[in-house]
């Protein structure tokens, strides 16, 4: 089946868990947030919340980093 994964058309397996998404992307020991069609998954429910068609999934990586404060306040 095809999901939209970070606005982008994905195929992935039917029944595919978040979880199964996270490993077949290489990305299951990184801190991560998922979004499912606009609602936040939280890590618990990884295992167990199942994909389906046509989903709209973002997943963020989180990277440490800062801003400046003073000056032109970039984003690292």
């Amino acid at each position: 089946m095809n999901i939209v994964l970070n606005g982008k058309q994905q195929s992935v397996a039917d029944q595919c868990t978040i979880s199964d998404l996270i490993s077949q992307l290489g990305l299951a020991d990184k801190r991560l947030a998922v979004e499912v069609n606009l609602d936040i998954i939280p890590r618990s429910e990884h295992p167990q919340h199942q994909l389906s068609a046509d989903d709209k999934v973002e997943i963020v990586h989180a990277i440490g980093g800062g801003c400046k404060l003073h000056g032109d306040a970039n984003i690292d």
